[in-house]
C-alpha cells in the first residue's frame, strides 16, 4: 500500500527546513570537532528568524526538522517556530549518522529529541528526519525503533544515488517500509527520467541548477505522478557571511557555499510558484 495525499492536495507540496547549523554539516566532521561546537559562532537563530520571515510573508506553513542540539540552546526560537503555525519535528539531537550509531545509541537520541522538543513547543513531535539521509542497509532497526518511540512518519530517505548518502531503490512516494500499515516512509522528491531518479526535492542540487529546473521538476510531480513534493532546505543556505572553513576538498567547498547568496530569493520564488504546506497538513492520514 503506497498511501498518498488526497486529489484536492495532491498539486501542494510539503515545505520542510532541516534545523541546524553550518558547523553540524556531516561533510564538516573531519574539520570541525564536535566538542568544539560550543565554542563556534552560532547563526542558526538569526537565520531561521528569517526564514520564519519569509514564510510569514508569503502565508505559508512549514514542518521544521530541528536538532535537538538546537532546541536545548534555543527554547525561544523552537516556542516561535511553535507559535507561527509551523509543524515541529526531530532531527535527531546531535545530527549523529544513523548508520554511525547502534540500535540502543539511536533509540536514545530519536527520544531524547523528541521530548525535549515536545517540552519546549507544547505540541506532539510527529515526524524524523534521518541525519544526511543515513537510514540505510546498516540499519535496518531503523524505522521500528522510530515507530517504537512514537513517531509516526520518517522522512529520511532520498531516491537517487550520491556519494554521500542516497537509497535509489527505495520507493519514490510515500510508502510502508514493513510492507503494512505502521510509521509512513516520505521520501524527498525526484523525478523519474530514463530509468533514473533525478533530485527534485532541495538541498544542494537547488543551488546547483537554475530555478527553472526544480520549477520544472515540482511542476512535473504534481501534474504527471499527481503527487505532493517534498521539498528541504537548511538555515545555513540563506546565509553567505557564515564562517569559512579551511582545508576543505575542492567538492565539499563547493557543494556547500555554491549559490548562498542567491538563495533566499530563489525560496521567495518557490513560495510565490507553488502551494505549500507542512507535512500533517499534506499527508493527514499518518496511522
Amino acid at each position: 500500500m503506497n498511501p498518498a495525499p488526497s486529489s484536492a492536495l495532491a498539486r501542494r507540496n510539503a515545505l520542510t527546513v532541516d534545523v541546524e547549523d553550518y558547523f553540524h554539516v556531516s561533510a564538516f566532521a573531519p574539520h570541525i570537532a564536535r566538542d568544539s561546537w560550543d565554542s563556534l559562532p552560532c547563526r542558526v537563530e538569526a537565520n531561521v528568524d528569517r526564514i520564519l520571515g519569509l514564510l510569514d510573508g508569503a502565508g505559508c506553513r512549514a514542518t521544521f526538522f530541528t536538532l535537538g542540539w538546537v532546541a536545548e540552546r534555543y527554547p525561544a526560537l523552537v516556542r516561535r517556530i511553535a507559535a507561527g503555525g509551523h509543524e515541529l519535528a526531530s532531527h535527531g539531537y546531535g545530527h549523529a549518522r544513523v548508520s554511525g550509531m547502534s540500535q540502543a545509541e539511536f533509540m536514545h537520541d530519536i527520544s531524547r529529541s523528541k521530548q525535549l522538543l515536545e517540552q519546549l513547543s507544547g505540541q506532539p513531535v510527529r515526524g524524523y528526519r534521518a541525519p544526511s539521509f543515513s537510514i540505510g542497509a546498516a540499519s535496518p532497526w531503523a524505522h521500528a525503533s522510530l515507530q517504537a518511540a512514537g513517531y509516526r512518519y520518517s522522512s529520511s530517505l532520498y531516491p537517487i544515488r550520491h556519494d554521500h548518502y542516497g537509497a535509489p531503490d527505495a520507493p519514490r512516494f510515500a510508502h510502508y517500509p514493513d510492507g503494512r500499515q505502521g510509521l509512513l516512509e516520505l521520501p524527498v522528491s525526484t523525478i523519474r527520467v530514463g530509468g533514473h531518479n533525478l533530485p527534485a526535492g532541495g538541498g544542494g542540487y537547488f543551488r546547483l541548477y537554475p530555478y527553472r529546473c526544480s520549477r520544472w521538476a515540482l511542476r512535473r510531480i504534481n501534474s504527471r505522478d499527481g503527487q505532493a513534493g517534498i521539498f528541504y532546505f537548511h538555515p545555513w543556505e540563506l546565509d553567505p557571511g557564515q564562517p569559512r572553513q579551511h582545508g576543505l576538498a575542492w567538492s565539499t567547498r563547493f557543494r556547500h557555499y555554491l549559490n548562498l547568496g542567491r538563495m533566499e530569493a530563489r525560496i521567495g520564488r518557490l513560495l510565490h510558484d507553488f502551494e505549500w504546506g507542512t507535512i500533517a497538513d499534506i499527508f493527514p492520514e499518518q496511522p
